[in-house]
């Protein structure tokens, strides 16, 4: 059974940075894609960052782009989500999943992980 355990979530000002951590367990996970996705109360789930296999692709939403960074430790099964110059619209719970495919799409990611609070204050 493929387990996934979000971690780094907390409360901080607006221009902090904080460093969310997705560690994996039960599964093949240097053979997966491995995504970060958010959803704020009221919104839709909402597609973050992603990154391929052996970490050579990756991609961020527009609303991210410049300010996260996302990797991946394969020997450790562990995805990382680096989120500097927070905004308090980034202000969400942070969920890590994984698929057997390149994806923006929430549908197309098979198991999840229980998620992790970030708020930002102004």
């Amino acid at each position: 059974q493929v387990q996934l355990v979000e971690s780094g979530g907390g409360l901080v000002q607006a221009g902090d940075s904080l460093r969310l951590s997705c560690a994996g367990s039960g599964g093949a996970f240097s053979r997966y894609y491995m995504g970060w996705f958010r959803q704020a109360p009221g919104k839709e789930r909402e597609d973050v960052a992603s990154i391929s296999w052996t970490g050579g692709m990756t991609y961020y939403a527009d609303s991210v782009l410049g300010r996260f960074t996302i990797s991946r430790d394969n020997a450790k099964n562990t995805v990382f989500l680096q989120m500097n110059s927070l905004k308090p619209e980034d202000t969400a719970v942070y969920y890590c999943a994984v698929s057997p495919y390149s994806s923006r799409s929430p549908v197309r990611y098979d198991y999840w992980g229980q998620g992790t609070q970030v708020t930002v204050s102004s």
